[in-house]
């Protein structure tokens, strides 16, 4: 009959057959078939379902595992805070507040949405926060000697804060024993860049579509090797209290003119790196500076001392689009910027990853009788030079502005630029 009939009838003449069993010992030798026909299908449905088991496994959601870090928050004891919140976003799902999950989601995508090691994660940093008093840190003066060493400026192409540090600043004997001669100065140091990062976070929207994280850039030019023994103790005790109470805040930590010795440093660091850390590690040699903040951030935004536009308290350009041409080896190319019949100033930018390129600028009228103007002469630009901004005095001539790029590597050339037209009388 089972063979004949659905699963569902046969399990159901199974339990028929175990009652019938204590009645006849012919009954009990069928009883002994059907559950040997019960144990077949039973393997059956059991394989038939393994890929639905699978499936149902990772239909658990995000929101669903933050649920469970909240739930083990608010059950953790009777007796916890009902006002508990991290960076101004309560913790407890009870408040209703919309940044909850965004909070507690950093924590479980930290541990690999291991619920009970993300709890416990949570709970050491409330701890370290309550011992270091950090809620309290963003009103602390630590002077003005380590304002250059690191600073928030502009954001990358998802509008994530972007933060700069800059080691060579420790090259100055002075301020390298002030900050690194005691073990009170070395605390200062880390409370500052602890500091440092609650401003950072201050300036993110934690919020479900928000901006949750910013972008460290670290800057390593002219910067010292392994004899800078205090400062690579620092590095690496700030690394690992950051990557501990500080989940997920950083998308990407990108080194960049990077130096040789940098490599023996990462391998003494990478032990004490979780996975995730690593995997958010970008390094970049010299004369690749530019390409790789290029793939995080826009032109516009990249300072003009990593080969982008942005200058500080710039009068000239605010947001205007920059464009970009591909010059192939040993090809020419033109870019032409309108001038029209009025009297102002014509501004521009312009960049070309690399260099070793010969380039030109020229004012050619409209009126085909009229001369060019040269505005710089053709010279050969070499591969350390940054960023051009010139202009042009138009006294109402129409014409157009024609810079030329010529390509006499045998490399591809990436070209940046923007322009704009000031009308009225030039400044």
């Amino acid at each position: 009959v089972a063979e004949e009939s659905p699963k569902e009838e046969a399990k159901a003449e199974t339990v028929e057959a175990v009652v019938v069993a204590e009645e006849s010992p012919k009954e009990e030798a069928k009883t002994e078939a059907v559950v040997v026909k019960e144990d077949e299908v039973k393997e059956e449905v059991k394989a038939e379902n393994v890929e639905e088991e699978k499936k149902s496994e990772v239909v658990v959601t995000e929101e669903a595992k933050a649920e469970a870090v909240a739930v083990e928050v608010e059950e953790e004891d009777e007796s916890v805070d009902k006002d508990i919140e991290l960076w101004r976003v309560p913790l407890l799902p009870s408040k209703g507040a919309e940044g909850t999950d965004v909070i507690l989601l950093k924590f479980l995508r930290a541990r690999d949405f291991k619920v009970n090691e993300a709890f416990e994660m949570l709970k050491k940093t409330l701890k370290w926060r309550k011992q270091h008093k950090i809620d309290s840190i963003l009103g602390e003066d630590f002077g003005e000697e380590l304002a250059s060493a690191a600073y928030m400026n502009g954001v990358d192409r998802e509008s994530r804060p972007v933060c700069y540090n800059v080691h060579n600043v420790f090259e100055n004997e002075e301020l390298y024993q002030t900050t690194f001669g005691s073990e009170e100065n070395r605390e200062k140091l880390l409370r500052w860049r602890f500091q440092l990062m609650e401003k950072g976070i201050q300036k993110l929207d934690l919020k479900p579509g928000g901006v949750t994280s910013l972008l460290q850039i670290h800057d390593l030019r002219n910067s010292s090797g392994l004899s800078r023994k205090e400062l690579w103790i620092a590095v690496k005790n700030a690394i690992l209290v950051l990557q501990d109470n500080y989940p997920e805040f950083v998308s990407r930590n990108v080194f960049i003119n990077v130096p040789f010795w940098f490599y023996a440093i990462s391998s003494l660091l990478s032990p004490f790196l979780t996975q995730r850390t690593k995997s958010k590690l970008v390094v970049a040699r010299p004369a690749k500076v530019t390409e790789t903040l290029l793939k995080y951030i826009p032109a516009e935004e990249i300072p003009i001392q990593h080969g982008g536009f942005k200058r500080d308290d710039d009068t000239e350009f605010s947001n205007e689009a920059v464009s970009e041409v591909f010059l192939k080896p040993g090809s020419t190319e033109t870019i032409e910027i309108p001038a029209p019949e009025t009297e102002g100033t014509l501004v521009w930018d312009i960049a070309v990853l690399g260099w070793e390129v010969n380039y030109k600028e020229e004012f050619v009228p409209a009126d085909e009788g009229a001369y060019t103007i040269i505005v710089q002469k053709g010279k050969k630009i070499g591969s350390s030079e940054g960023p051009i901004r010139n202009s042009f005095n138009n006294s109402g001539s129409s014409g157009k502005i024609v810079l030329t790029v010529d390509n006499v590597s045998s490399k591809k050339k990436r070209v940046l630029y923007r322009y704009k037209t000031k009308t009225g009388t030039s400044s």
